[in-house]
C-alpha cells in the first residue's frame, strides 16, 4: 500500500501554523500539478480564433460538453454553473489521468493519485454540497425544506418521510466522494496485486511461473486501458451528480 502513503516533501515535515501540522505532501504536490495543467489547458483554448486550432477546439468541446450536461439536467439556469462544474470535471479528470502516467520508469519519480484518498474526494464533494445548500436557501429560504417532503405525501407520514429524506440528503456528499475514492483506489490496488504476480512468476523460474507472469502482464495491460476509461467515467459521474443535486436546489419538486 506504499503507493497510497502520504509523505511530506521538500523538508516541510515540521511546518506548523497555529499549532497545526501542515507539511507540503506528495498529495499537495499532485493537486498543484493538476491545477497547473488545468490552467494551461484552459489558457491554450482562449485564443478565440475564427478557425480554431486543435487545442482551442479541445477546450471548446469540453466546455460545450459540460454546458450540454447542465442544460439537460438544470435547464437555462445551468449556464451560471458551467465554470464551476467544468473546473471540477477537468480537475478530477486530470488528477485521475496524471496518476496513471508511467513515471515510475524514472528513478525516484512516481505519480500519486490523490483522488484515491477520501480526504481529497470528500472535500470536493462537500464543496459541491455547500453550493447546493447555498443556492437552495438563497432562492427558496425555508421553503427549501419542502424538498424533503415529496408531493402527495399523506399527512401522518410526513414526519417519517421528512426524516428519511433528510438523512438521504445529508448522505449525498459522503456517497459522492466515496464513489470516486473507491473506484480509483480499487484499480490501483488491482494493478499492484497483478504486478506482484508478474514478479513472483518470474522469480519462480521454470514451470507454471512464466505462464502466470505472461497472463498477469496481459491482464495488467487490459486493466490499464480500463483505468483510463474509468478515469473519464468517474469525472463525468461526479459532474453529473453535482448537476443533479444543483437541479434539486434550483427547482424544488
Amino acid at each position: 500500500m506504499h503507493q497510497f502513503k502520504i509523505e511530506p516533501m521538500f523538508g516541510t515535515d515540521h511546518w506548523e501554523v497555529a499549532g497545526y501540522h501542515i507539511p507540503f505532501t506528495n498529495s499537495s504536490l499532485w493537486m498543484a500539478i493538476a491545477t497547473v495543467v488545468l490552467f494551461i489547458f484552459v489558457a491554450g483554448g482562449m485564443k478565440r480564433q475564427l478557425v480554431p486550432g486543435r487545442w482551442q477546439m479541445a477546450v471548446e468541446s469540453m466546455t460545450g460538453f459540460v454546458d450540454g450536461l447542465l442544460s439537460a439536467n438544470i435547464g437555462k439556469a445551468g449556464k451560471k454553473y458551467v465554470p464551476y462544474v467544468f473546473s471540477l470535471f477537468m480537475f478530477i479528470l486530470f488528477a485521475n489521468v496524471l496518476g496513471l502516467l508511467p513515471l515510475g520508469l524514472i528513478p525516484g519519480v512516481h505519480p500519486f493519485t490523490f483522488t484515491s484518498h477520501f480526504t481529497a474526494t470528500g472535500v470536493l464533494a462537500i464543496m459541491s454540497f455547500a453550493i447546493v445548500l447555498i443556492v437552495g436557501f438563497w432562492k427558496h429560504k425555508l421553503h427549501f425544506f419542502s424538498l424533503f417532503i415529496p408531493h402527495g405525501t399523506p399527512l401522518p407520514m410526513i414526519p417519517l418521510i421528512f426524516v428519511i429524506e433528510l438523512v438521504s440528503f445529508m448522505v449525498r456528499p459522503f456517497s459522492l466522494g466515496l464513489r470516486l475514492f473507491v473506484a480509483m483506489m480499487a484499480g490501483h490496488v488491482l494493478l499492484e496485486v497483478l504486478s506482484g504476480f508478474v514478479i513472483s512468476g518470474i522469480n519462480a523460474g521454470l514451470g507454471i511461473g512464466p505462464v502466470v507472469s505472461v497472463l498477469s502482464f496481459a491482464l495488467m495491460v487490459a486493466i490499464c486501458a480500463l483505468e483510463i476509461l474509468v478515469a473519464g467515467i468517474q469525472a463525468y459521474v461526479f459532474a453529473l451528480l453535482t448537476s443533479l443535486y444543483i437541479n434539486d436546489a434550483e427547482h424544488l419538486h
